[in-house]
């Protein structure tokens, strides 16, 4: 079995590599690959080690997974890329971006990034693993969890689209994700190190992200932002695409984030 993810890729230009939460597969970015496509970018949405048909990586954590990050980089003949990352997939991106500064040129953190606390990871953590050990399957359990954390506003047909990439995604590989979530060690002394120009996406009503997460964040790097998008829960990208897209495009179309 190959060691390089399956992706989706469409559109040629700088390219922006989207990262997906533990709760979806490629999927969770496809309204954005057609977006960014159309305006001037290579979108390359993948699927993480375990998802859909890539393989999977041993020991199942950000160190590994970080690795097939830079594998795909360089399948792709990528020298430097901005990463779009949603819940779990924020964290991957702060550490791939510690582990190859080089590599990345900007950072859009949506709905994610270390957690404040122990507290904070297993608020987000527990309702999930409590649904796999009541023995519900992904799709119901996708159905239990987009509607206990989407926000008031969400658009339906973005929480269709979150409910069935949950759906996709094996019960074993999102059971490992979830314990993965406890070795990720990156603390403020790490976060303080990355000099990237950097924007948080969230949704005013996340539970599993909150705004003032978001904005504690924001402190701690040396070149950050907070976006809030009104009624909006866990998923911004598929909830409010629109508010989504704008904030994502005018902060790549800043000269500083281009390629030249």
């Amino acid at each position: 079995m190959s060691l390089l993810p399956t992706f989706s890729l469409l559109g040629s230009g700088p390219t922006v590599l989207l990262l997906h939460d533990a709760d979806g597969d490629h999927l969770s970015f496809a309204p954005q690959l057609e977006t960014l496509a159309a305006a001037g970018w290579r979108a390359v949405a993948w699927d993480m080690p375990g998802y859909g048909r890539s393989a999977p990586v041993e020991p199942y954590g950000f160190k590994g997974l970080a690795q097939r990050c830079l594998l795909l980089l360089d399948a792709l003949q990528c020298d430097e890329v901005t990463l779009v990352g949603h819940g779990f997939g924020a964290m991957l991106a702060l550490e791939l971006a510690l582990r190859a500064p080089m590599r990345v040129r900007s950072l859009v953190l949506c709905a994610g990034g270390p957690p404040l606390d122990a507290a904070a990871t297993a608020a987000w953590v527990a309702p999930r693993l409590a649904g796999l050990d009541a023995g519900l399957d992904m799709a119901g359990l996708a159905a239990q969890i987009v509607a206990r954390d989407a926000g008031s506003a969400a658009l339906p047909e973005g929480l269709q689209l979150a409910r069935h990439a949950m759906a996709r995604v094996p019960a074993a590989t999102y059971r490992r994700a979830l314990q993965a979530l406890d070795s990720f060690v990156r603390g403020a002394p790490d976060l303080m190190r990355l000099h990237v120009p950097t924007l948080f996406i969230g949704g005013e009503q996340d539970r599993c992200t909150p705004p003032e997460a978001l904005l504690a964040l924001a402190h701690v790097l040396a070149d950050a932002r907070v976006q809030l998008l009104p009624g909006t829960g866990h998923w911004p990208q598929l909830e409010n695409p629109d508010g989504f897209e704008e904030a994502l495009l005018e902060f790549l179309a800043e000269p500083r984030r281009r390629l030249h």
